[in-house]
């Protein structure tokens, strides 16, 4: 009598040894993949974005009567140079927090049409410096050096005047929804209006 014993061909264990380096290799792979996903996300969620300034500024409001000096961005969301400066301004927000109000306006709010008219954005990102009693100092339009917004920040809390004021760089056009109009406050036009 035979006994039958499983014996192992070496196809049959080159088959098996195979499959366990497949699944190994798949193992790994998916512990990669895994890992850049995580890192992938955590970088995204770390990101400063436009709407976590906005949640986080001081509303205008409080910002004019607190005594503390303030800088104003008139922002959207789509404009390429306010989100390329958000990291900046989140940093200098960071440094300058209990000396400074930061107060973030969307252009894309109708709610902010007279302060847009007021201070006469027609680019963005528009930069207002206001002093403690909520009077303008400067004005400052476009992609702004972290360094240059530093240095007019630091003036502005010292009540210096800014080494920076009217500084220009690139900026996002914006269209006004109502263009400004000419003032009627001539005594001799006795509220007649010339119409075109």
């Amino acid at each position: 009598m035979s006994t039958d014993s499983p014996v192992n061909s070496p196809a049959k264990s080159e088959s098996m040894l195979g499959t366990r380096v497949r699944n190994f290799l798949i193992a790994i792979v998916a512990i990669a993949l895994s890992i850049a996903l995580f890192l992938g996300l955590r970088t995204q969620t770390t990101s400063v974005s436009l709407a976590k300034l906005d949640q986080g500024s001081t509303p205008l409001e409080v910002a004019v009567s607190n005594g503390k000096p303030s800088l104003v961005e008139f922002y959207a969301d789509w404009c390429t140079v306010c989100q390329k400066m958000a990291p900046d301004i989140a940093q200098l927000e960071t440094q300058y927090a209990d000396k400074l109000n930061f107060v973030m306006l969307n252009v894309d709010n109708n709610k902010w049409l007279p302060e847009m008219l007021k201070y006469r954005v027609d680019g963005i990102p528009h930069f207002v410096f206001l002093g403690q009693n909520g009077e303008t100092i400067a004005q400052a339009i476009g992609d702004q050096p972290r360094t240059i917004m530093s240095s007019n920040l630091e003036a502005l809390v010292t009540g210096s005047s800014l080494p920076y004021a009217q500084a220009s760089g690139q900026v996002s056009k914006f269209s006004s929804p109502v263009a400004p109009t000419a003032s009627q406050d001539d005594p001799r036009s006795h509220g007649n209006q010339v119409v075109n």
